[in-house]
């Protein structure tokens, strides 16, 4: 990687029945336990999309189909020396096979009520407004339904 390029990485907020799904990192050993939407860095020559359906294979054994780019992207530390990076979030959707465990120390389809639940890495943690937006997107609150 060149002087001032940017280390892509991309993260899959996988959705299904209004809820997200949610990844605990098993290594290294500094994130163990905490939770994360599944994906990894960005190959030479590949796009975001084409990383996002790999990783997802790789992670979780399961195909998906990258649906939009949040627009935050989250600014993560690298080892001194190493490119900056950067984790931007696809939305995404299952297309085959049910999540499993192959990275991970588990695994949880988190609603918009449950996103707090576990405890965030600090790279992931500022996508949970946007995510919990896209899981209810026109709900109608229940105090004008009672008007």
């Amino acid at each position: 990687m060149a002087d001032g390029e940017v280390l892509i990485v991309v993260g899959a907020a996988i959705i299904r029945d209004g809820a997200v799904l949610a990844a605990q990192r098993a290594e290294p050993e500094s994130m163990r336990g905490g939770w994360e939407f599944p994906g990894g860095k960005v190959d030479p020559g590949e796009s975001e999309e084409e990383a996002l359906i790999r990783e997802c294979r790789e992670e979780l054994d399961v195909d998906v189909r990258p649906l939009e780019r949040l627009p935050r992207e989250v600014d993560f530390p690298t080892r001194p020396g190493s490119p900056r990076a950067v984790l931007r979030l696809w939305t995404a959707e299952l297309l085959r096979g049910e999540p499993r465990l192959v990275e991970h120390l588990a695994l949880r389809w988190l609603t918009p009520e449950t996103l707090d639940d576990v405890d965030w890495l600090p790279t992931d943690a500022p996508f949970l407004d946007d995510v919990r937006n896209v899981l209810a997107p026109h709900s109608v609150s229940s105090s004008l339904l009672d008007k």
